[in-house]
């Protein structure tokens, strides 16, 4: 892998923005575009691991890091860590001889493109923590050199890549848009759903904090993915992601809402939502559920919501619907004390099987995931707590939960029937439905997900 200094010289007519040394980025841009270049992912998560799969395929050698070293050695074994990738991924790229995953970041020198796919998750007051991001600015820019492009695709704030991740590279005396480029890409990942069975088909924001940088990330992107859609800066791009979040956030709490409400009204939500979804036009569906989950959604509101307080505004709108997704799992646990008290029994010392700890159904991603939090109040409301989820066996190390002592059940005749209260809270395809609908003794469903087995029965309750 190269590791050479790119000579510079001056661009005839260059604008501002533009860079002074037409031949380092000229150089950078043929290397994208003969895939020569070397692509840098740091972040072997669920961004950074199927994004480096994809330049694999796309014929480019990539260097992944990664700062757990468990990880190094089970990408090293051909080992595919994150279940809804598919188990041949990692071995298809090791096979490739293209890749290679390392903990040395004083090896960032060598990629010619370094994608950053860090967590950006929030602090205790809830405002942004970019700590990941920092450290990772800082550990390129101590091997900076010229003709490289950094691009960030962490989920941020409008204002990130051009006032937190340049300046730091900056100080490395090298110039940007002269010696090094830096664009910012949103991540669209999905877990669990892939586009037309194609995730090359996803089309990819990017905004570079110039013209060239944007044109180097566009090129980059656009080697191997369907559709780039370039806009004018990486404000923009930052911008663009939150809005596709927080619509989402905003949406799935109005229906939550109406859930509650309609509820109180003796109305089927569901059947409500299945009707509204039969017009063709100017209605998109959401489904509620027992609150929000995953590494997008909980968060990103909260980013855009401390960049408002920065300059001067509220989101008000916004905040409120954090606040009602937020509530949901405290109205789970509530409708479940009552269905608890219909049936005679306490919430104290009652036995809770909880179907599922991942966020969404067939992944196991547990971050942020509301079932997470259902655990621990019923823990703290005196029940006791077991969960079945057949894609989390063992819950993973959490930044803000332990749930180390817990290990998933296997789903049982008997398990169902110890149970006093049985809480749907990720509709897993592989949970056995049926069996469930014959040995529960009391069913609180956050999910819908059997309405058509136990719909009318009266220990049968959606929430």
């Amino acid at each position: 892998m190269s590791n050479s200094k790119r000579k510079q010289g001056p661009v005839p007519g260059s604008t501002t923005g533009e860079p002074k040394s037409q031949e380092v980025y000229s150089a950078l841009m043929q290397e994208i575009e003969a895939r020569t270049a070397v692509v840098g992912v740091i972040g072997l998560g669920y961004v950074g691991l199927p994004l480096a799969s994809a330049f694999v395929r796309g014929g480019f050698r990539v260097l992944g890091f990664d700062s757990d070293p468990s990880k190094i050695v089970r990408l090293g074994k051909g080992e595919t860590y994150i279940e809804h990738l598919g188990a041949q991924l990692v071995p298809d790229m090791q096979a490739s001889g293209r890749f290679e995953a390392t903990c040395d970041s004083e090896r960032l020198g060598e990629a010619d493109a370094v994608l950053i796919c860090v967590p950006t998750p929030l602090g205790a007051e809830r405002e942004p923590d970019l700590s990941f991001v920092r450290r990772c600015a800082h550990a390129i820019a101590s091997s900076l050199r010229t003709g490289q492009l950094i691009v960030l695709e962490s989920t941020t704030y409008p204002g990130t890549t051009r006032d937190v991740l340049l300046p730091i590279l900056s100080a490395s005396k090298l110039k940007a848009e002269q010696d090094f480029f830096t664009a910012y890409s949103p991540e669209r990942q999905d877990p669990g759903r892939v586009a037309e069975g194609n995730p090359q088909q996803i089309p990819k924001l990017v905004g570079g904090t110039s013209q060239a940088s944007g044109q180097l990330a566009a090129a980059l992107y656009g080697a191997i993915l369907d559709r780039v859609v370039s806009v004018s800066s990486s404000e923009v791009a930052e911008a663009a992601k939150l809005l596709e979040n927080v619509f989402r956030s905003v949406n799935i709490a109005l229906v939550n809402e109406l859930k509650v409400i309609l509820d109180a009204m003796g109305i089927d939500v569901w059947e409500v939502i299945e009707a509204a979804s039969t017009k063709p036009f100017g209605f998109m569906r959401f489904d509620p559920g027992p609150g929000l989950g995953g590494h997008c959604i909980p968060v990103d509101p909260f980013y855009l919501s401390w960049a408002a307080r920065k300059s001067g505004h509220r989101t008000k709108f916004v905040e409120l619907a954090g606040e009602i997704n937020r509530g949901m799992p405290e109205y789970v646990i509530h409708r479940t004390l009552l269905a608890l008290n219909e049936q005679g029994r306490t919430l104290r010392d009652a036995h809770i099987l909880l179907l599922g700890l991942a966020y969404k159904a067939d992944v196991d991603d547990v971050r942020e995931s509301p079932a997470v939090r259902l655990i621990e109040r019923f823990q703290e409301l005196g029940a006791q707590v077991r969960y079945c989820d057949p894609h989390v066996p063992v819950p993973p190390p959490m930044r803000d939960h332990d749930l180390s002592a817990y290990r998933s059940v296997e789903l049982t005749p008997q398990e169902l029937e110890h149970a006093d209260c049985i809480v749907v809270a990720t509709a897993h395809s592989a949970t056995d439905w049926d069996l469930v609908a014959e040995h529960a003794s009391l069913v609180v469903d956050t999910r819908n997900a059997l309405s058509s087995r136990m719909e009318g029965r009266s220990h049968y309750v959606r929430a």
